[in-house]
């Protein structure tokens, strides 16, 4: 039987990752995450049932994103408030499994995306992006799709702060090893460096147009 006390403990992103069995995951703003190559649907499907058979004995609700070309596992940080101290546990038996079915982990296409939204001190545009996406809040300053699927939203300062103008941009969370190269991608493909200064804890991009992206790996080694 799952103790759902020890579960409901939270661990940080550098502790999931001393753990034995999780070298196929990473962490990033959707949680802990790992990507499982398939060579079809039904190769794909395969992995459910072990998935769900981990998530009753460890006490984890994943979410499974199964396509023709991989499954996506993801342990949701909102629930629980972090990453769940069974976390590592749940990990290692869904790697096990894919191992055995023949599913190549691919950390490289672990991502998420968020998008950060800027308002100026006296406005509050939450409730209008709430109700125009039909997200969920979470905390004081996020808002999530209440399926997971769409990318969450979080609202901030404006800096400096100017009334009547918006302005938006991406945060991509990678993992840690990935990061480097994803930057040296966006910016061979027109992008501009903006601000380093971070690194390699995020950078700060423009599109050629000026539009920003920030590159995040933090959250694969914060703790």
């Amino acid at each position: 039987m799952v103790d759902m006390t020890e579960s409901a403990h939270t661990i940080t992103s550098k502790q999931f990752h001393r753990e034995a069995g999780v070298g196929d995951w990473r962490v990033v703003s959707s949680g802990a995450q790992a990507v499982f190559r398939a060579s079809s649907l039904r190769h794909a499907g395969s992995l459910v049932d072990p998935i769900s058979a981990a998530a009753e004995e460890h006490g984890i609700l994943p979410d499974i994103d199964v396509r023709p070309e991989a499954v996506v596992v993801r342990v949701p940080p909102w629930a629980a408030g972090g990453i769940p101290s069974a976390a590592p546990r749940f990990a290692a038996a869904v790697s096990e499994a894919a191992g055995r079915l023949g599913l190549r982990a691919d950390p490289a296409a672990i991502q998420s995306v968020s998008v950060y939204i800027a308002q100026h001190s006296k406005a509050d545009v939450r409730p209008f992006f709430l109700a125009a996406l039909g997200y969920a809040p979470v905390g004081e300053t996020d808002a999530i799709d209440a399926l997971r699927i769409a990318p969450d939203l979080a609202f901030n300062p404006l800096t400096p702060d100017e009334p009547k103008r918006g302005r938006t941009h991406f945060d991509v969370f990678v993992p840690a090893s990935e990061a480097q190269a994803r930057v040296d991608a966006a910016l061979a493909a027109g992008g501009r460096l903006v601000d380093d200064s971070r690194a390699p804890a995020y950078w700060t991009l423009a599109s050629p147009d000026n539009h920003g992206v920030d590159v995040a790996s933090w959250i694969d080694t914060d703790g």
